[in-house]
């Protein structure tokens, strides 16, 4: 009798089914910590630790008052990190966020020279707060460090420390004063993650203890090293070959000019997602199944993040806007219309 998929790609070593174990263990503990002052929104925390521990970026949208802040602010302090707030506005500058150089003089010798000042970039997490508030050349000033975590200026380079996560909140109801997202920048967001309103029971405590007084001491149970050696854990699983198609499938089919595309990507999508969208799909189902205790990436994995990872890369057409068609509608079909292997994964 064949061998199971899923037995032949577990991770066998035993430092990494340790490292595995005490992975799963600090999640619940974080989630133990962010619960002292986060109530409910279950999914949101969900695949902000998904992105963490598989190293990627998080755009979060969401109306005013729905904790986006809060939440990524608390996650900071469970964990123990630098934590670096910038509030995007119409006329902040790339070295506002960069940094830049500046003459100092030396008080012994009395000479000067250019001195390199951090910007607000160099943290562990980065909160961009409304990014959309500033114009694409301010933004921009992200995409070297939210890809390769280093910063450029004046032509140096400087590394950025390790773990590094930008999390970035956006309005989606205000539209006067801001600037649309450039397409590469939201590109390099691992997720896009929709927060919405509490039910009626979460709403009542979070006006329970908010009116209260506060006094909340977390324990750091994970630390940013920690976090450093579960992102290599993450990218040391193994995927059987039918899954990661399956991931690759559900890209592809997202572009109209693909001979896989269904009728309705060709009516209502302009373009679709590029490789990054597999990729992330792929190194999130990682994360997800040691999240849950599991060695192995089921198909599950993929589908409970297709639509944080594709739901900003599908760019939709006329005929889709007219129709008030969402790209969580278009992921909702695809789902549908994309067939699972039949593997017994």
């Amino acid at each position: 009798m064949a061998t199971p998929v899923q037995d032949r790609v577990a991770l066998e070593a035993p430092d990494d089914v340790a490292l595995a174990d005490k992975l799963r263990r600090g999640r619940d503990q974080i989630l133990s910590e962010l619960r002292k002052l986060i109530i409910g929104q279950e999914s949101v925390i969900e695949q902000a630790l998904t992105a963490l521990y598989a190293g990627g970026n998080c755009l979060i949208v969401g109306v005013p008052g729905l904790a986006k802040t809060l939440l990524i602010h608390t996650i900071a302090q469970v964990l123990d990190l630098k934590f670096s707030r910038i509030q995007f506005t119409p006329d902040l500058m790339p070295s506002d966020i960069t940094g830049t150089d500046i003459i100092q003089e030396d008080p012994q010798t009395g000479r000067r020279s250019m001195n390199f000042v951090p910007g607000p970039i160099f943290a562990n997490i980065v909160l961009a707060d409304e990014i959309n508030r500033t114009p694409p050349k301010t933004q921009s000033a992200l995409l070297e460090a939210m890809q390769e975590h280093r910063v450029t200026v004046q032509g140096r380079t400087y590394s950025l420390e390790e773990p590094f996560f930008v999390f970035a909140t956006q309005n989606p109801i205000e539209l006067e004063g801001t600037y649309p997202l450039p397409e590469a920048q939201l590109d390099r967001f691992m997720f896009q993650v929709i927060i919405d309103y509490l039910s009626e029971d979460e709403e009542l405590d979070v006006v329970r203890t908010t009116t209260a007084i506060q006094n909340y001491q977390f324990q750091h149970a994970v630390t940013g090293a920690d976090i450093v050696a579960y992102q290599r854990l993450v990218r040391r699983v193994p995927i059987a070959e039918p899954v990661a198609r399956y991931a690759v499938s559900l890209a592809r089919a997202t572009r109209p000019g693909s001979s896989t595309a269904p009728e309705f990507i060709r009516k209502w999508v302009a373009y679709g997602v590029s490789v990054r969208a597999a990729q992330y799909l792929v190194l999130g189902g990682k994360a997800r199944a040691l999240m849950h205790g599991r060695y192995h990436v089921s198909f599950e994995d993929i589908r409970a993040l297709a639509h944080p990872v594709l739901r900003h890369r599908i760019l939709t057409n006329f005929h889709a806007q007219s129709e008030r068609v969402t790209t969580d509608q278009i992921v909702d079909q695809l789902l549908n219309a994309v067939p699972v292997p039949k593997s017994g994964i």
